[in-house]
Parts: structure tokens; C-alpha cells; sequence
């Protein structure tokens, strides 16, 4: 049986180290992916994701080679003329961060930022989960992104 503490426990650190942190990325798993990677001990994480300012990824976790844990996700930009790729990328960086410092990945977040406000809500815990993100500029909905996850139970 997992021990979901440690779980979301190396989730938050393999998140922190990897997109969020200026990881490196790794060689491309599957054609046109980009891939960026992170182990502790028995741990492995992987983040695979294709596209750019639309974009579609998983992230799955590995305990002793066994996959555990996986989280899909898709995101885009809503409305070009109020923020591009960089900018979204730079809120969502911030962002998180900040939560991950707080030693979390799920329960909602508020983040104000000078290029937008950066918005999570989800359901669920690191067992299974769903969740929305979205960066507001002047109001308006620039960007979102919807995500799921959980478990993987053989």
C-alpha cells in the first residue's frame, strides 16, 4: 500500500524541482514530447507534456518501478491579445511556487501577480483529484487549464 503522506510529500518536491524550478529537460520519451524528469531514492517522477501555448501533458510517479500515481492535464490560452505563452508561464511559475512552499499541490490557490491573477480550485486529494486554473488579466479569463489524477491501482 502507498503511504499517501509520502506520496504527496515527493509529488510537491519532484513539482518544485522540475517545471516550476528550471529543471533540465530530458530526451523526449515519445516523439515530440518534452520531458522533464526527477528521482529521490526509490522515487521517480516524469512530466511529459506536447504543444507550446496549447498544450496537453501526464505527469506519473514511479514507486520501486511500479507506476503509482498519475495526473493528466491540458491547458491553453484563452485570449492571445492579453497574455502570450511567457507571460502565462512566468504567473504559473510564481504561482506555484508559492504553494508548493506551503508543502502542497492540491486545495486551491490565489496568487496575484503584476501580468495576472492566478486562480485553483480542486476536488479531491493526491488519491484522486480534479481540478481548474486560470490567470485573469483586467478581469477577463486569459488562460486555463483543467487537470485530473490520482492512484493507479493495478
Amino acid at each position: 500500500m502507498v503511504d499517501i503522506a509520502m506520496l504527496n510529500e515527493f509529488v510537491v518536491e519532484a513539482k518544485a524541482a522540475t517545471y516550476v524550478g528550471g529543471g533540465v529537460p530530458s530526451a523526449p520519451c515519445r516523439p515530440g514530447s518534452h520531458d522533464i524528469g526527477y528521482e529521490s531514492g526509490d522515487w521517480r517522477y516524469l512530466d511529459s507534456y506536447f504543444g507550446g501555448t496549447d498544450f496537453a501533458g501526464q505527469e506519473v510517479v514511479w514507486s520501486a518501478g511500479e507506476p503509482i500515481w498519475v495526473m493528466n492535464y491540458f491547458g491553453w490560452i484563452v485570449a492571445p491579445d492579453v497574455i502570450d505563452g511567457a507571460a502565462a508561464g512566468t504567473v504559473i511559475k510564481a504561482a506555484l511556487s508559492a504553494m508548493y512552499r506551503q508543502g502542497r499541490f492540491l486545495g486551491g490557490m490565489e496568487f496575484d501577480h503584476p501580468l495576472g491573477r492566478y486562480l485553483d480550485r480542486s476536488e479531491g486529494s493526491c488519491k484522486r483529484f480534479s481540478g481548474h486554473e486560470c490567470i485573469m488579466v483586467d478581469g477577463r479569463k486569459a488562460y486555463m487549464l483543467d487537470y485530473h489524477g490520482g492512484l493507479v491501482i493495478p
